[in-house]
């Protein structure tokens, strides 16, 4: 039977009718068991329950009962105490010891967990320093791969304990802040009028972390690409001796294989955490996105509540502001050039903007040239006066233009043949290569991708094939930097190559 349809009776206590007494004796074994003491007598278990004010009235007859019932619920494990039998009577009462079992203390330990949350709300955070914690125990670990890996078993797997552990800080804490600025409650806070007092503080810290996760997470990918698993393979092997070397009095020859699997699978999880698949987007891009997003939704939330501000504000004192000031006009002609200035022209409905207007929002108006407007008449039977004129013939000055940009095509067919041999490039194959080149390489690599037999009809009159090879990578090489990407065969078709 599978172990996960097996029935966790180690978890009845936790739902019992006496959940409060078994609860209280097991988190007091937990509690001795993180400082070392095993086995506890019951006397000690009962001297710490009476000192509880809720079980002042606790007998030792029911620690009897309920320690027996925690024994078949396989939470304790009872051994007779004969050390301190000084009768016949004292032994026959068959004296225990109890020490909790594995089970037991990992439920404790989980529970001790959910109960430092605050209530029902994720916490989490998005931690800069596990990315650069990360990658440099994988540049450790990539230098003992390529240098054969000479140290002890139990050093590489503290390198092993440290790139997981890292690696499980990073989704657990991620997953939970995310799930935190997702949640109904988070969601509400964001729109109200308060939460622009801490709109700045999580605007900057989304964006210091999406800054430093851009500049780490390459360089992991780049690691991760290159340990590859017959890389590793050595280095789990070194794992498993490590395991091995440590005393065990069961047989642990049948564990290596599953020891084995259970390394594979933590790689692979790692590697399709930042490295996605063909089916699937890494968690890497998912988390820059869902970042990117919050900050998005955060800047409309703000600009709602401005909004909202703006809209149900009290204009009474500005009104009030520009009655004084028109109460203190003397003449009505001193009135009237206070109401163009406030209110604008009285008698204007349209407003036209001429080209050649400033884009400068602080410029005033009088500082700008004025613009001659002819008014025509409002008639259909107005036509505006014209003169006949000449035809110019631009014949001559369209032939050069095209003169030249024919040269202009000759002259980049002409570099292009110089990269081409037996009719094909490679890119591997190359070398250096004009800014320009490149430029028109990668634009036929971007306009094959939309074709289905992968060709493309060029400005120069020739049909290309473009391949792609994703398993080799190059770094293409120009007078302006280095470009790394996969290799790309180009062939060009006979038929087409020599239409001009």
């Amino acid at each position: 039977m599978d172990v996960t349809m097996k029935k966790v009776v180690e978890a009845s206590y936790l739902t019992a009718d006496s959940a409060a007494q078994y609860r209280t004796i097991l988190r007091y074994f937990y509690h001795q068991h993180e400082r070392m003491r095993d086995f506890i007598g019951p006397e000690e278990i009962l001297e710490y329950m009476q000192s509880i004010p809720t079980f002042s009235d606790y007998q030792e007859e029911q620690l009897h009962q309920q320690l027996a019932q925690l024994v078949k619920w396989n939470n304790l494990i009872a051994r007779q105490d004969m050390t301190n039998a000084k009768t016949i009577e004292e032994y026959k009462k068959k004296r225990f010891r109890y020490q909790s079992t594995p089970y037991t203390i990992e439920i404790e330990r989980m529970l001790v967990v959910l109960e430092k949350k605050v209530g029902d709300t994720f916490q989490g955070s998005l931690e800069r320093s596990q990315f650069d914690r990360l990658l440099q125990a994988l540049t450790i670990l990539q230098k003992e791969i390529e240098n054969h890996l000479p140290k002890k078993p139990e050093e590489y797997m503290r390198i092993w304990e440290d790139v997981f552990l890292y690696f499980q800080t990073i989704r657990t804490s991620t997953a939970d802040y995310i799930a935190y600025i997702n949640s109904e409650k988070t969601d509400q806070r964001m729109q109200t009028e308060a939460f622009l007092v801490y709109k700045n503080q999580f605007t900057a810290y989304l964006r210091d972390f999406i800054v430093s996760l851009q500049k780490t997470s390459l360089q992991i990918r780049e690691h991760l690409q290159d340990m590859t698993s017959e890389k590793l393979g050595l280095f789990i092997q070194k794992l498993i001796e490590h395991r091995q070397s440590i005393p065990r009095l069961e047989d642990v020859s049948s564990s290596v294989n599953e020891w084995k699997i259970d390394y594979e699978e933590y790689w692979a999880s790692l590697r399709q955490w930042f490295l996605g698949s063909g089916a699937q987007q890494s968690e890497l891009d998912m988390l820059q996105w869902q970042t990117n997003e919050m900050i998005r939704r955060m800047t409309r939330y703000v600009q709602r509540i401005g909004e909202r501000q703006q809209h149900f504000r009290s204009r009474k004192n500005d009104y009030l502001h520009l009655a004084n000031w028109f109460t203190e006009c003397s003449t009505i002609e001193e009135s009237h050039k206070l109401s163009s200035v406030v209110f604008g022209a009285m008698n204007i409905q349209h407003l036209q903007l001429e080209e050649g207007t400033t884009d400068i929002l602080h410029a005033d108006t009088w500082e700008e040239d004025p613009i001659l407007l002819t008014l025509k008449p409002r008639t259909n039977r107005y036509r505006e006066k014209t003169k006949p004129g000449a035809m110019t013939s631009n014949k001559e000055r369209k032939q050069r233009q095209r003169e030249q940009y024919l040269e202009e095509l000759r002259r980049e067919r002409a570099l292009i043949v110089q990269y081409m041999t037996e009719g094909n490039i490679k890119l591997s194959t190359v070398g250096k290569v004009e800014p320009f080149i490149r430029k028109v390489l990668l634009s036929w690599i971007g306009k094959s991708m939309a074709s289905k037999e992968n060709k493309v009809k060029t400005d120069y009159g020739m049909i290309v094939k473009v391949t792609i090879k994703p398993e080799k990578m190059i770094l293409l090489e120009s007078d302006d930097g280095l470009l790394k990407m996969p290799d790309v065969w180009f062939e060009f078709d006979e038929a087409g190559e020599g239409q001009q």
